[in-house]
Formats: C-alpha cells, structure tokens, sequence
C-alpha cells in the first residue's frame, strides 16, 4: 500500500510543483514578452531604397548602410526595442512599437537629411560634407532661444564665403539654410513668399565670419521649436541618405487601440481555455485533470520559449497560442480515448495503458507534422504579423507535443503504475458493465460506439453531390460578389477610426470631406469604430493632418494602413505559392508515411475548407486581409491533422484485415475506421471551437476576420474529412481492386512497420 502511494504522492509532487512554478514566475515571464505594435501602439513601415540621383546603382552596401543610418536615427527616438530589417528586393522594414509621436518617427526616418548653405539665387556655397562629423547639437542662445550648433571643418572657407556674401546688396547679403533641398523645385524666392518657408532660416551676413562654428537660430519658437532642433541636430549627425526612400507599406496603431485589442482578446482567449480545461475534466475524469497540468505548462512554456527567441508577440500570435491549446488537447484526446478502448476489452490498466501510447504516438507524430509544415510554410512566405504568427504557431506545436507526449506520459505512468487504480476505473470514464472480460477475446473492432447506427459510406454519392453544390454556390457567388479585398491586398489606404458613443459614419464622413480627403468607402467595424478606405495612397501630409484632426475629435489616434499595389500584388502571389506549397509537402508526407491514396484525398479535402471559407467571405463581405491567409493556413494544418487521425486508423483496420477481396469489406473498414474516431474528432474540434467562439465574439475587432475564418474552417474540416477525403479513399481503392482482379494484399514492413498496399 505504502508503495502504491509513494506513486501517487510523486505525481502529486511533480504536478504540483510544475503549477507552483508556473504560478511564482508567470508574472515575470508575462513582463518580458515583446509586444508587437498591434498591442502596444507604434507605426511600421517598409521602405524600398531607390537612387537619389539617375545613374547611381543599388547595391548591397547602400542598403547596408542605409539601414544602419535608420537605426541611429531610430535611437533619437528612445523606442525600446526597435526592429529594422534587411528584405530582399533592396526593402528595409522598420518597426517601431511604442512610439509616442508617429508623425516625427515617419519624418525623421524618411527625411534625407542633407543640409545646405546656399544664397538668395539658390547657388551651393555649403553642403553636409563640409560639416563635422558628429558635430551638431541643441543649444540656447543669450535669450534662451533654442538654436542650431553646426561644427565646420574648414573656417578659412566659411570665411572666404561670408565675405562674398557680405558685399553683397542689402536684401541679396542671406545665407539660407536649407535641409533637403531639391533641384529644379525649391526656389527661395518663392518659399519667402510663403507664411512657413521650407528652408530653416536665413541670416544676414554684414560681415565676413572666422569661425568654425555655425549658429541657426530663429523657427525655433516654444516646445514644437526645441524639439524641432534636437530632431534636426540628431537628424545631421545620424547622416544624410544618399538614397531615395519609397514608402510602399506603412500601418499605425494608436496605444489605445492596442491596449484595448490585447485585453480583450486575451479575456476571450481566457475563457476559452478554463472552458476546455472544465470539459476534459468532465469528459476524462482523471486524465483530463492531468491534461489540464500539462496544458497550463504547455502555454507557460511555448510564452518562456518565444521570449527565449526574441519574439514579438502580435494580436495573431496569441490566436497561434491558444489555437496550440488545441493541438494540445487532441494529443492528449487521441492518447485517452485509445486508452479507454483498450479498457474496454478487458485489459488490465497497466497493460492497456502501454498498448495506448505506442499505438497512439506515432498518429500524434503524423498529426503534428502536417501542421507544422503549413507553419513552415507560412513562416517562410509571410511578413511582418503573419511571420509572428507563424513563429508562434510553430513554437506551439514543438511544445505541445513535448508536454503533451513527454510530460503527459510521465504523470499517467507514474499515476497507473501505483496499481492504486486497478479497481477504480469510473475515474476513468469507464464503468465495469461496459468492459468485456480478456477471456472473451475482443479487440477493438468489437467495441460498440455511439456511432455504431451512421452508415458513412451509404450516402457517398450525397456528399459529392452536396459539396458539388456548395462549391457551385461559391463559384457563383465569387463571380457575383468577388471578394471584399483589404488595401493588404488591394493597394491604397484605410482609417480604422475610433469615435465616441455619440458620433457616427455621418459625422467622420463630413470630417474627412472637410479636410480634403473623402474616402472611396466608408463603414463600420465593431463598436464605435469607423473604417475608412482610399483606393489611392495618401501622403504623409494628409496621413498627419487626419491622425491629429481626429486624436482632437475623440481622443485616439486612428490606426492608418497604407499599401503600394506592388506590394499587395506580392501578397496575392506569396498566399497562393505558400497553399501549394504547403499542398506539395503534406502530399509528399503522406505519401511516404501511408499512401498517395490517402495523400491526395486529404489535400483534395483542404482545398474544399479553403474554398468553403473564401466563398463565405465572399457572401459576408468580411474583409479579406493578411491574417486571413494566416487562418486559410491554420485550417490547412487541422483539416488535415483530423484526415490524418483517421487515415491512420485505416491503417491499422487495413493490417488486421490483411487481403481484400470485395468493396464491401472497403465500406466495413470506412465505416469502422470513422466510428472508432468520431468521438475523438468531436471532443478535439469542440475544445478548439469553444476557443475560437469566444475569440470571435469577445476577442479584438483587429482579428475578427481571422477568428472567424477559423470558425468556418473547424466546422468546414470536419465535414471534409468524414465525408470528403475517406469517402474519396474508398473511391480510389475500390478502383485499385478492380483493377488487381478482386484482391489487395496487405503486408507489414519489418523495417518501418508501416503497412503497405500492393498495386
């Protein structure tokens, strides 16, 4: 008896301490997760280096050194943890999450920081280069006026140049100091004409000068003034840009937004989890308790393991984390649901136990694997949120294997192999009269199932049928409707902006034709936020001029996304090459671990999801954005990790049945194939479905489309794989008979001990 204990204390031991762990240090490994710009405000933007003067070359080296000289100027800021990266096609990506002031991060980035000295006929007579290195600063004058200090490197030469100016007439004796001066555009005669001139200033010069030390003073005036010279002093010793920086993507989120979408979503996400953790109790009993530790350290360990990496953490990144809840839990179902089947025949715990896990390992393994290519996929052709998402969607599913396989196994072991459980088998979830004896001799196919009444194979032609409609419907609704592409994808810019209870579309409708930029469609997106598209690019100008007008307004800043239609044509063409690729590579998986029968019913059969969910985008015109092909992903790795289970249980029909020789034995191996695995199908698919219900009713309105395009895709890949890729399986083997002349033989590789079929 003592030694049975000694079991159960440990795993008690062990269980607890994991959750005493968890509970002591999750607040500080909340603290040092990286918040992406969706949930902590900031702006991004992708710039594409393009010569400044016709004739130069791009090369390595300019966008190098290009890059580096953002940075410095991105250190002026103070942000924290600013990311600047290198992309192919001569792009540098700049993100800054946490940024204050959008407006001055975007100018000070963008501007090219070449100072110039020139007189009144707009003729050089200094420029950057005859500037000290480093040698620019903010200061105050006698009068405490903010000004400019410039160190020159040459004082004979600034002499020889005041000298001449200072001949000059009264009127014509100006230096005027411009910053970014442009050839054939600028004119100071023009600019002095004008209520707030480009250039700096423009002092007389009555006398030649002998210093190295050059003063700017005057449009400097109050706060905006010392700012604007510490942003001009930074912006010269950071250095000019001897390039042209095209601005093709850019999105801003206000703090507000992002403190908001992070709490709601992170509630919703909340809930939904305690919520699986009550039904895995209730539906397991003592193994569901166990997955509900195990899952508790599968989320602290997947949230240490991105801050391990440096990851920044984005609205589609927790979605990525809960959703590897999911994954979780099935590993865990298909483990108890094999375990409660191998009690039912009569075998003892322990031994029943032992034959569970090593018939279920190697269907997680398979499950895990074709989701994880799709995460692969995903991460090598996404950008910015859709990379996060995908790098959190990987992480989730190493961890979930490691505590759903590892640590699972070592609480259930620890917990069976105390014999302390031999005689109390309701905990789990089985009771004594629904147990046959050993003696009797009954395997699992003997087992009665809830299920045991659906013919699945009776109504194949029905499927089809159905499916062929539903794709028909789809067909002719993409061609009525089309779809209701974002500026993601669509090129141009929308307005995500947050108002007050009182104000409506009529009001921010009137607002933005009042300030000269009415937008080519208006609507509304959850509450009190008001969506506004461009079919063109705004300007930096007007960008500003709309984030200040309506920060005035209501409050917030709005969340403002602009994309060139090089870039959304891009997009497109990653999205489709990333579904074909992910295809190829679950077929290819497939095949190898089964059969190419069973690899291109499966991918047929996600392909239908994909559709399903593009259709019904299109019928709801819910905006189709990046994170949706993050979502069309995510439903490719679970409609085929569910195809999988059950293939996986063909397998193993198929090696007890060993020859075929009829159809009908085809449709007994469909059919008790899809009942011994319903159960595990439902339990795993409500888990996750109770999540993502919640994510899409509470969760941020910033992933509405891709929470609800994971909604579709759940119910979508559970249809598909009951009714689409086994049902066209037993199509394709039926075939295969036909043509063996009435009889398939199975065997058993002794070398893989994967079954094969003989063609």
């Amino acid at each position: 008896m003592r030694n049975k204990l000694s079991y159960i204390i440990l795993a008690l031991i062990v269980s607890i301490g994991l959750v005493t762990v968890v509970s002591l240090t999750a607040e500080d490994v909340g603290e040092d997760v990286s918040l992406g710009l969706d949930l902590q405000g900031g702006f991004e933007v992708l710039y594409e280096v393009e010569p400044l003067n016709e004739g130069d070359e791009i090369d390595d080296t300019a966008v190098t050194s290009t890059a580096s000289t953002l940075d410095s100027r991105v250190n002026v800021l103070g942000v924290s943890e600013p990311n600047i990266q290198i992309e192919e096609g001569n792009r540098i990506r700049v993100q800054l999450a946490g940024v204050e002031d959008q407006t001055e991060a975007r100018e000070l980035l963008s501007t090219q920081a070449e100072l110039t000295i020139r007189d009144v006929e707009d003729n050089l007579l200094l420029s950057g280069a005859d500037l000290v290195e480093g040698g620019a600063s903010q200061n105050f004058d006698e009068f405490n006026n903010p000004i400019v200090s410039l160190e020159l490197r040459d004082a004979e030469q600034f002499r020889d140049i005041t000298e001449e100016i200072s001949e000059r007439p009264p009127g014509e004796n100006l230096m005027v100091i411009w910053m970014d001066f442009v050839e054939g555009e600028d004119s100071f005669i023009e600019e002095a004409q004008k209520e707030d001139p480009k250039f700096i200033s423009a002092p007389t010069v009555s006398e030649p000068i002998y210093s190295t030390e050059v003063m700017i003073s005057g449009g400097f005036e109050g706060q905006e003034g010392v700012e604007r010279a510490q942003n001009i002093a930074a912006l010269l010793n950071s250095g000019s840009l001897p390039v042209q920086l095209t601005e093709v993507y850019s999105t801003s989120v206000g703090a507000q937004f992002g403190e908001q979408a992070l709490q709601e979503t992170l509630i919703a996400g909340l809930i939904g989890v305690v919520l699986v953790f009550i039904y895995m109790i209730g539906f397991y009993r003592l193994p569901g308790l166990v997955a509900t530790v195990t899952l508790i350290v599968y989320i602290y360990l997947t949230v240490l393991g991105f801050n391990m990496i440096n990851g920044v953490l984005t609205l589609p990144g927790i979605a990525a984390l809960i959703l590897g809840v999911g994954m979780a839990v099935d590993a865990n179902i298909i483990l108890y649901e094999r375990l409660k089947d191998e009690l039912r025949i009569g075998r003892n715990i322990k031994t029943a136990y032992k034959k569970a896990a090593q018939n279920s390992i190697w269907t997680i393994l398979d499950a895990n694997i074709t989701t994880l290519i799709a995460g692969l996929v995903l991460f090598a052709f996404g950008t910015s949120s859709v990379k996060g998402f995908a790098t959190m969607l990987i992480l989730s599913i190493v961890m979930s294997f490691v505590t759903a396989v590892f640590l699972t196994r070592v609480l259930m072991r620890l917990i069976i192999h105390s014999g302390y459980l031999n005689d109390k088998l309701w905990l789990f979830g089985i009771r004594e009269k629904d147990r046959f004896k050993l003696s009797e001799g009954k395997d699992i196919e003997d087992l009665k199932t809830p299920w045991d009444r659906f013919d699945f194979v009776k109504h194949t032609k029905k499927y089809f049928i159905f499916s062929g409609v539903l794709l028909l419907l789809g067909l002719g609704a993409l061609a009525v409707f089309n779809l209701n592409l974002g500026v993601d994808f669509t090129s141009g810019t929308r307005a995500d902006i947050e108002t007050t209870d009182e104000a409506g579309v009529d009001e921010v409708e009137a607002t933005l034709a009042e300030l000269g930029t009415p937008p080519d469609s208006i609507t509304t997106s959850g509450e009190n936020i008001v969506v506004a598209r461009y079919t063109v690019d705004l300007s930096q100008d007007e960008v500003t001029m709309l984030q200040d007008t309506f920060e005035e307004m209501y409050g917030t800043v709005p969340m403002i996304s602009t994309v060139s239609p090089t870039i959304g044509q891009e997009l497109v063409r990653n999205a489709i090459l990333a579904l074909l690729i992910a295809s190829a590579g679950i077929i290819i998986y497939a095949s190898i671990r089964f059969e190419w029968r069973m690899a291109l019913p499966a991918v047929i059969a996600l392909m239908h999801d994909v559709f399903i969910m593009v259709a019904l985008f299109s019928i709801l015109r819910i905006e189709v954005n990046i994170t949706f092909i993050a979502a069309v992903l995510t439903i490719v790795g679970y409609s085929i990790n569910d195809t999988i289970v059950t293939f996986d249980r063909i397998r193993e029909n198929l090696r007890k049945i060993k020859v075929i020789r009829s159809e009908e034995t085809i449709d007994m191996i469909i059919n008790r194939s899809l009942r011994q695995t319903a159960t595990r199908s439902i339990n795993t698919v409500l888990t996750v479905f109770l999540v993502v219900l919640l994510l899409v009713m509470f969760g941020s309105s910033s992933i509405f489309g891709f929470s609800l395009g994971l909604l579709i895709g759940l119910v979508s890949g559970v249809y598909s794989s009951f009714f689409i890729a086994i049902q066209l399986w037993g199509v394709l083997k039926k075939r295969q008979l036909r043509k063996n002349d009435g009889e398939l033989v199975v065997y058993e590789d002794s070398k893989t001990n994967d079954e094969k079929i003989l063609v």
